[in-house]
């Protein structure tokens, strides 16, 4: 009977290599072998950050310090190589090498050889001028033009010669700052005197050029006026975000966007009645030149389209004799020729109410009695501005006011303002809304800085506070015709046109 083993030998009962020849025992190994078995073993390069003071590191360190030195003692060694040295140059060599080389003029450097003068070259006693010189002149702030031209050289006689024609077709005065002055100045007989002015050329006024040529009998003038288009500039566009951003990306003015938002706001709160989805029309005053320049002026018309309903506003100034007359001052009026005027702020000043209209216990004299206005406490030297449209009825120091300005409004309305530490106004000049008219102080009666407002309505004083300081005018006649007019001919205008 045969057994099989898991390893694959076959067993017959308990005869070991029963059926098979027995393997040869394996050679020994020598002791060359064994020597070289230990020696492949050994880490004759070891990491020297690892295992310090150990067999291996020792080893390392024997075995790096013996191959430093075998490659030093091996090395063929480095001595200098000795090249030529060229003589130094000196006298004429060192000259024409010096002409012929680049380096810095301030090492005095020449580019190119240099010819020595001969008998064909003869000296000059002067250097010769030019025949003409270009120049341009700037008129400053306040500058006059001849003070301009003399400033760029032009002498004394042309200059003010040059300015008496100027003046003959346009006031010098009117010239904006900023205007270049283009200037041909010709020969001179000599070095002691200016040159001549012979050509000027300026743009005196938006559709006026003047060129100054100088002929036989001395300067003259042509005019060259230029042709401008008067047509105004309408944009429209969704008011989104924000009314300020959106004018502006559609290229309007940031002075013309300032106006709009102002008279928008007379009628409209931007922040709560404008919404995102309503269109914003505005038409301002446009001159382009047939020269290319286009000049922007004052915004004419403002309009807010909400769908359900429409603010049209139109810039109107009627021609009128009566300056008195509110409507004649012109302003900002809806389609139907009705205007409203509007007080600044609550109050005259910026500040807060330290004493209310009515009975009161007087802080100086110690007794209750009738306190006729308001007193606001503000900063010394604040700003006092006029709550709208009036004519000074009376201006100056008066009892225990100190400095006081009476305004007289009309309709039977006038106001005072008390305790001011300086007048700005005069008796007799009218003002407008807005308008500083003095400065808070503690003049009279007084125990800090603040204003004391009184407002009196035929005669007697009533509370400041109940009183609306708005006013409404409403064109007729003939100037509404006129207003009409203006009105159907800004409508007319086209979008971008």
């Amino acid at each position: 009977m045969y057994l099989r083993n898991d390893q694959g030998f076959e067993l017959a009962s308990a005869a070991p290599g029963f059926g098979r020849a027995l393997a040869p025992p394996p050679p020994q190994p020598t002791r060359a072998d064994l020597l070289r078995e230990r020696a492949t073993r050994i880490d004759w390069v070891p990491d020297l950050g690892a295992r310090i003071g150990s067999l291996d590191w020792w080893r390392g360190l024997v075995t790096c310090t013996a191959l430093c030195a075998a490659t030093w003692m091996l090395s063929p060694g480095m001595r200098p190589l000795v090249g030529a040295v060229p003589t130094p140059l000196a006298g004429a060599e060192w000259e024409e090498t010096r002409a012929q080389g680049i380096a810095p003029l301030a090492q005095g450097a020449t580019t190119g050889r240099r010819m020595a003068a001969n008998d064909l070259v003869a000296p000059l006693a002067d250097v010769p001028e030019r025949p003409t010189l270009e120049l341009s002149a700037t008129l400053g702030q306040g500058d006059a033009f001849d003070r301009a031209l003399i400033r760029a050289g032009v002498g004394r006689n042309d200059a003010e010669a040059a300015a008496a024609l100027v003046a003959q077709s346009v006031d010098p005065k009117a010239i904006p700052a900023g205007t270049r002055i283009a200037l041909t100045l010709g020969r001179r007989p000599d070095r002691t005197v200016a040159r001549p002015l012979e050509q000027l050329d300026v743009r005196a006024r938006f559709d006026l050029a003047l060129s100054l040529t100088r002929g036989a009998g001395g300067l003259t003038v042509n005019r060259k006026p230029i042709a401008v288009d008067s047509t105004p500039l309408r944009i429209q566009g969704l008011v989104g975000s924000s009314l300020y951003r959106s004018t502006r990306a559609a290229g309007v003015p940031a002075k013309a966007v300032e106006s709009f938002i102002k008279a928008i706001s007379t009628r409209l709160s931007i922040g709560r009645d404008v919404t995102a989805a309503d269109r914003f029309d505005l038409i301002v005053e446009r001159e382009r030149a047939a020269t290319g320049e286009t000049r922007i002026g004052d915004l004419l018309f403002a309009g807010i389209d909400q769908g359900r309903r429409a603010v049209q506003l139109v810039r109107f100034a009627p021609d009128a004799a009566n300056v008195d007359d509110e409507t004649s001052r012109g302003g900002w009026f809806d389609a139907n020729g009705q205007t409203e005027r509007r007080a600044v702020s609550g109050m005259p000043v910026i500040g807060r109410i330290t004493s209310s209209f009515g009975l009161r216990m007087h802080p100086l004299l110690g007794f209750t009695r009738m306190h006729k206005g308001l007193d606001i406490g503000a900063p010394y030297g604040s700003p006092i501005h006029a709550m709208t449209d009036g004519v000074v009825a009376f201006a100056g120091r008066t009892g225990g006011y100190g400095n006081f300005v009476k305004l007289v409004h009309g309709g039977g309305m006038a106001s005072g303002y008390g305790h001011m530490s300086r007048i700005a106004v005069s008796s007799g000049t009218r003002v407008r809304a807005g308008q500083v008219i003095g400065y808070v102080g503690s003049t009279g009666m007084s125990t800090g800085p603040h204003l004391h407002w009184e407002v009196w309505k035929n005669g007697g004083a009533i509370n400041p506070r109940s009183v609306s300081f708005a006013s409404v005018a409403q064109l007729s006649g003939e100037k509404l015709r006129a207003f009409k007019a203006k009105v159907a001919q800004l409508l007319a205008v086209r979008v971008g046109g």
